[in-house]
């Protein structure tokens, strides 16, 4: 019977390699790529089409809520379970609607992970306990509409630029990462500005960490 093929996203090579060898141990799991970033996790789910993908959040260039989106419309079969250290309810809150399968916690033990693979590829989701707490309480309190946030108003493209911005990439850079134009990045730049109403590289950087768009490192 063939395995859950299972491909996994972290920018930490031993998180990765402690997942790869925890699910080593399970008859019915095959890891079958690892990606460093959110754009080697786009590549890379292209060329091995995993049944799921184990997203981190943080990761250089492309995030993770960067890559699912993009993945979500090039892939949309492909499941995605975030595991991640932030619990945060605005990251929460964006990753289910950017149509995550999965919301895990890096602290779970590992039992909870394979559980997790095994209940979203049936087609179901799972979320962490906590999380699925926050989850409750954000639909049962009073928060601003989605369309009164600043950052919803931006496209998912200008999203990715965003955070290319805020950590520094230059307009070169970011047409690298995103296989785009530098024309078509100024562009983009502008209409960011414009819907933010915010002109300078700090201050989208502030903006960007303000949101949890992008964390500081310690």
């Amino acid at each position: 019977m063939p395995g859950i093929r299972v491909l996994i996203a972290d920018d930490h090579a031993l998180m990765r390699d402690g997942v790869a060898a925890l699910l080593g141990f399970c008859n019915d799991i095959e890891v079958v790529g690892e990606a460093s970033d959110g754009i080697e996790a786009i590549e890379r789910t292209r060329a091995v089409k995993p049944d799921i993908v184990l997203m981190d959040i943080g990761m250089p260039r492309l995030g993770g809520l960067e890559a699912t989106v993009e993945l979500r419309k090039t892939d949309p079969n492909v499941k995605i379970i975030i595991l991640t250290q932030y619990d945060d309810r605005e990251y929460i809150s964006r990753f289910l609607k950017a149509g995550v399968s999965g919301y895990l916690l890096k602290k779970a033990v590992g039992s909870e992970l394979v559980n997790a693979i095994r209940t979203v590829y049936k087609g179901e989701m799972y979320l962490f306990s906590s999380i699925a707490a926050e989850v409750v309480a954000g639909y049962l309190g009073k928060r601003v509409a989605a369309e009164e946030e600043p950052y919803e108003k931006l496209t998912d493209r200008e999203k990715q630029v965003l955070k290319l911005i805020a950590e520094g990439y230059s307009h070169k850079e970011i047409a690298g990462c995103l296989n785009i134009s530098v024309k078509t990045v100024i562009a983009h730049r502008t209409n960011i500005s414009e819907k933010l109403d915010i002109r300078d590289r700090m201050g989208l950087a502030k903006f960007a960490i303000s949101r949890g768009i992008i964390k500081l490192r310690t």
